[in-house]
């Protein structure tokens, strides 16, 4: 499995690049279910979590994942 890199769009993680995990014909997940790295974690180690979703690949070589909604504390696990 090869890696893809990922610009995340809107939400808390707006313009946040990460490389996440590809399929074999090179797209990211369908959906992915982020907790922002800026964010200390919360006592007790959950957090909000933030679900994304596959947008389009971006004409930098990127593609985009958009902001779906925010999980309340750890309810995207």
């Amino acid at each position: 499995m090869g890696e893809v890199t990922v610009r995340f769009v809107g939400g808390p993680a707006h313009d946040l690049v990460r490389t996440l995990p590809a399929d074999p014909a090179g797209t990211p997940p369908d959906r992915w279910v982020l907790r922002h790295p800026d964010t200390p974690p919360a006592p007790g180690g959950s957090g909000p979590d933030h679900l994304y979703q596959r947008d389009r690949p971006a004409g930098d070589g990127h593609w985009t994942m958009s902001f779906v909604h925010t999980y309340p504390t750890g309810v995207g696990q």
